[in-house]
């Protein structure tokens, strides 16, 4: 047998036998303990570690050490699984060889599955080294400061927080593409071309781009992986990079037959997918119920301003709840993962757009609340908003796609398309042509006709001027790249935005319609609309949390004090992987969610700050516990306040096939209130009240 137990059952401890035959069955029991943890260890090496240092620990003569009788290993303990846990770069030696690569973090991996990696290395291929526990992990974080699971980055460059956000399927079908075959790489059949397309936008593209160009991954385009060939190419997608792509082969997630297509694929030409014109949109362009045809007054008793559209994400649709009573009023047929849901001027209508870019227009003075007009913009998108500024109040619409790169400008009454504009350019920092920026955040301006439009990879930030729709204006502020989302300060002339992997905040000024600050932040700011409260010590002040890392940043919105748009304070939530916060005028309450996190005990709950005293930490609510759901991931995502702003809401987000759930907590006493569930509640996550949404509340 290869692998050596000798260590590990010093490790188990063993209670006094009061008989030979006990003793016996004890020592069988830590044995089979042993080789337990020994076999767990190993399917973690294969699944992590394999990729580099080989199956057999042999490693790739002068790129990755051997870890089989190695010396390395016999050095400093902590050193040694300090490379393990946190990476390691620059030289080292290892059995009279030098070595000068880039080992990624597996800090995002659990304790117990390191402890198991660790001690299976340290006992296998003649190595004979203590067995690892837990606890000594454990206890090594601590020291090092490591602690956050999501701040571990196996991805160079990108927290494990940053990847489970970014790796999100591209929403654009594979059949919609165009198959362009070079003879300069490996020819694919049409059903191989279509696998490899589709295996591409759900897998890849959200790292590497849809046209293979690079975005948080590196980029594939043929003049690059020809040079590679195909075995290498196959090898690179079974095993995973050193840099940390996925292992894709090891980890069972691609086949063999789908490995090799990919590898051949990736040395042709990316497949291009067609562009979404005037005539495009007009054919899906449909008004179900004309404006003059609809009611002049709600059809029914309910207050619509405490509505919340609530995104079902799995199931294409949208499920208005009546925030009084807690029921249920209709389920709305709308685009795939609808990723948000915006209110007219009026308040009367929500529009909401899919990753697959299609827009519902949904009539709140219905009963039931429906669709009275419909769009599709492109072939994926992010952002929808109508025009809010006094005498243009639902004029027009505006929505912006990922793919094509661009954003419309419709009516608002109707979605019937006015206007197309491209946002394909130049980047702000080295002015290199991009050709796949694609828009994120649009908010519409209170003082001025203007859509502000982040435009995401080139790092503009666009105000568009819509009082001459057939001669737009359009003023072009230069912030940072890759341009998220972001919310409003108080007064509402200050628009702060995160640009999340330049780690930066810009703050633009509407009314002078300028960038007043860009303001560093870390890591990986994810704000969602932020939130605004008066810190006891530094007064007005703009919330972000962040993917990579716990930080919970506070930027000063005093516009003319020392301080304006700098960070005044910093604290820790539970850990990375936060997507929201939220608070309210009426609250004293501060919420952080983390459900990206790879730690269950932070994803299934929130954290709650009490704003008077935000140096006492935070409280943890268990809010998946309280829904009281059956198996699943449980994410606790996105609270959001009622009208009252005395209750807030989280979803409870499991799979598509299994149960998930709103938990709805009373603000001031922080204790469960009620719990909305049912089959038609498939993987809620984002909500909307009407009225904060509608005036801005956060």
């Amino acid at each position: 047998m290869k692998l050596s137990v000798i260590g590990l059952l010093l490790t188990i401890p063993l209670v006094a036998a009061s008989s030979d035959d006990t003793a016996v069955h004890q020592a069988e029991t830590a044995g089979a303990a042993a080789e337990e943890l020994m076999a767990r260890g190993e399917a973690v090496y294969i699944t992590n570690c394999a990729a580099c240092h080989q199956p057999d620990g042999s490693g790739l003569k002068g790129a990755f050490p051997p870890l089989a009788g190695s010396d390395y290993l016999r050095g400093d303990r902590k050193t040694v699984m300090g490379a393990a846990l946190f990476g390691l770069s620059g030289p080292i030696t290892v059995n009279g060889v030098d070595y000068n690569g880039v080992m990624p973090s597996l800090g995002h991996l659990p304790d117990d599955d390191l402890a198991a990696a660790l001690t299976y290395v340290f006992g296998s291929w003649g190595n004979n080294l203590a067995a690892v526990s837990v606890a000594e992990v454990a206890a090594l974080r601590a020291e090092l400061g490591q602690e956050d699971r999501a701040a571990g980055e196996r991805h160079k460059g990108a927290t494990e927080g940053e990847m489970k956000y970014q790796g999100a399927p591209s929403a654009i079908p594979a059949e919609e593409t165009r198959q362009v075959m070079s003879a300069e790489g490996p020819i694919l059949n049409e059903a191989e071309f279509a696998i490899a397309t589709q295996v591409y936008f759900e897998r890849c593209a959200g790292c590497h781009g849809v046209l293979r160009k690079g975005a948080t991954g590196t980029a594939l385009t043929p003049d690059i992986t020809r040079e590679k060939g195909t075995e290498y190419l196959k090898a690179l997608i079974n095993y995973g990079s050193p840099a940390g792509m996925p292992n894709w082969g090891t980890s069972g997630e691609m086949t063999p037959e789908q490995i090799d297509i990919m590898a051949r694929f990736l040395q042709q030409e990316p497949p291009s997918p067609p562009e979404f014109g005037m005539a495009e949109m007009k054919a899906t362009w449909k008004v179900l119920v004309a404006p003059e045809d609809r009611p002049r007054k709600p059809q029914h008793d309910r207050d619509i301003d405490n509505f919340f559209s609530v995104t079902l994400r799995d199931s294409g649709q949208v499920a208005i709840i009546d925030g009084d009573t807690k029921e249920i009023v209709t389920i709305v047929e709308t685009g795939y993962a609808v990723h948000i849901s915006r209110v007219s001027a009026s308040g009367r209508y929500v529009f909401t757009i899919g990753r697959d870019a299609l827009i519902n227009m949904i009539d709140l003075y219905m009963d039931p609340p429906t669709t009275v007009a419909q769009i599709k913009v492109g072939l994926e998108a992010r952002s929808v908003e109508t025009s809010k500024y006094k005498g243009y109040e639902d004029k027009y619409a505006i929505a912006g796609s990922y793919w094509p790169p661009q954003y419309v400008v419709m009516d608002g009454d109707t979605l019937e398309p006015l206007k197309i504009v491209s946002t394909r350019g130049m980047t702000v920092d080295t002015q290199e042509y991009h050709p796949e920026p694609r828009v994120a955040a649009i908010v519409a301006s209170h003082e001025h006709p203007d859509f502000i439009v982040n435009v995401k990879e080139t790092g503009h930030i666009l105000l568009v001027d819509y009082s001459d729709i057939e001669s737009l204006s359009v003023t072009d502020i230069g912030a940072a790249k890759f341009l998220h989302d972001g919310g409003w300060d108080r007064s509402k002339r200050y628009f702060l935005t995160a640009a999340n992997q330049s780690d930066k905040i810009a703050v633009v000024d509407s009314k002078e319609r300028k960038l007043v600050a860009l303001t560093d932040v870390t890591k990986t700011p994810h704000p969602g609309r932020g939130a605004n409260i008066d810190d006891p010590e530094h007064g007005p002040v703009w919330v972000t949390s962040a993917l990579g890392n716990a930080n919970v940043s506070f930027l000063s919105t005093n516009a003319r004090g020392k301080n304006a748009w700098q960070t005044v304070r910093v604290i820790d939530g539970m850990g990375g992987g936060s997507l929201f916060v939220k608070s309210h005028p009426k609250s004293n309450n501060l919420w952080v969610d983390a459900p990206l996190n790879p730690d269950e005990s932070f994803s299934q709950s929130i954290a709650v700050f009490d704003i008077d005293d935000l140096d006492a930490g935070f409280e943890v609510l268990p809010i998946a516990e309280w829904a009281d759901l059956g198996e699943g991931p449980k994410r606790v995502v996105q609270p959001e306040y009622n009208k009252a702003g005395d209750e807030v809401w989280f979803s409870v987000w499991s799979g598509k096939d299994q149960e998930s759930a709103i938990v709805v907590v009373d603000d001031k006493t922080r204790e469960l209130k009620a719990v909305i569930k049912g089959p038609e509640l498939v993987t809620p996550t984002g909500k909307f009240n009407v009225y904060n949404t509608l005036n801005d509340v956060y």
